[in-house]
C-alpha cells in the first residue's frame, strides 16, 4: 500500500493497522514479511467465515441417503462434493459481483430464490418415508453408479443448495468483492481465494466422507431422529434466508 492509503475493507478485515503511513516506507525484506502475513491470516479468513455458514454436519443426512450404504461411493461421491464446492466458491468470489451485475441480479433476490430452493429441499426430507420407491431404487442402486451418476448427483442438492447455498455464495461474492485492483494485492487475493477454497473443501469431504460411519453409529432410530430434526432446521434456514432477501428488497431491519 502507498503511505496514507487507507487499505480495502477485504483487508482490514485482516488486519486493522495497514492503514498507517509506514507501508510505503517498508524495506523490500518487510514489505514481503507484510504481505505473507496477510496472506496468511486471510487464508485462516476464508474457511472460518465460510464453513460456519455451510454447517456440512445439517447436509449429512442427505448425503448418506444419496450415497446408500456403500462406502467407496460414499468416498467417490464426498470427493466430487468437494470438487463441486470449490468450483463453486472460487468463481462466486473471483467473478461473482460481475455474474450479477451483467444479468441485472441483486443479491437479496439470489437469496429469496436460493431460499425457496432450501425450503422445498427440507419440505421433502420431512415427508420422506423409507417406503418411497424413488428412494428405494436410488438405494439399490448406489453400489453401481458411474462415475457420470455420481456427477450428477453431487451437485443437486447436495452441492446446491444445501452446501453451498445462497448464503455461502453471498459471503463469498461479498469477500470476493473487495479484492483490490492495485496488481499484488490482486494477485494474493487471488491466491487466497482458491486456496481459501480448498481449504473449505477439504474440510468437506473429511466430513461428507466419514458421514455414513457416524450414521451408523447413531442407529436406524436416531437416523431417522437427526434426518428429521436436520430438515427442520433446513426449512427453517430456507425461510430465514428468504425473508432476509425479501427484507433488503423492501428496506426493513
Amino acid at each position: 500500500l502507498e503511505a496514507g492509503e487507507t487499505p480495502p475493507l477485504f483487508f482490514s478485515m485482516v488486519r486493522t493497522d495497514y492503514n498507517r503511513p509506514h507501508p510505503g516506507r517498508l524495506s523490500r525484506g518487510s514489505r514481503i514479511v507484510s504481505y505473507l502475513e496477510w496472506f496468511l491470516r486471510a487464508l485462516v479468513l476464508v474457511p472460518v467465515t465460510l464453513l460456519p455458514i455451510i454447517n456440512p454436519l445439517s447436509t449429512a443426512p442427505v448425503f448418506v441417503a444419496t450415497a446408500g450404504a456403500n462406502r467407496a461411493v460414499a468416498r467417490r461421491l464426498a470427493r466430487q462434493v468437494a470438487i463441486n464446492s470449490w468450483f463453486v466458491l472460487v468463481v462466486s468470489m473471483l467473478i461473482g459481483t460481475y455474474v450479477l451485475a451483467f444479468f441485472g441480479v441483486s443479491l437479496p433476490v439470489v437469496r429469496i430464490g436460493g431460499g425457496l430452493l432450501v425450503a422445498s429441499t427440507a419440505w421433502r426430507l420431512l415427508h420422506h418415508t423409507e417406503d418411497d420407491d424413488v428412494h428405494a431404487v436410488a438405494v439399490e442402486k448406489a453400489a453401481t453408479l458411474s462415475d457420470a451418476e455420481i456427477v450428477q448427483r453431487s451437485f443437486f442438492p447436495i452441492t446446491f443448495p444445501l452446501t453451498t447455498g445462497p448464503g455461502t455464495i453471498a459471503a463469498s461474492i461479498a469477500l470476493g468483492a473487495q479484492i483490490p485492483s492495485e496488481p499484488t494485492l490482486f494477485v494474493l487475493g487471488v491466491l487466497v481465494a482458491v486456496c481459501g477454497a480448498a481449504l473449505v473443501s477439504l474440510a468437506l469431504y473429511l466430513i461428507f466422507g466419514n458421514s455414513a460411519a457416524v450414521m451408523a453409529r447413531l442407529g436406524r432410530i436416531g437416523t431417522l431422529v437427526m434426518v428429521r430434526l436436520m430438515a427442520f432446521i433446513l426449512l427453517c434456514i430456507g425461510i430465514q434466508i428468504m425473508w432476509t432477501g425479501w427484507a433488503e428488497l423492501n428496506g426493513l431491519d
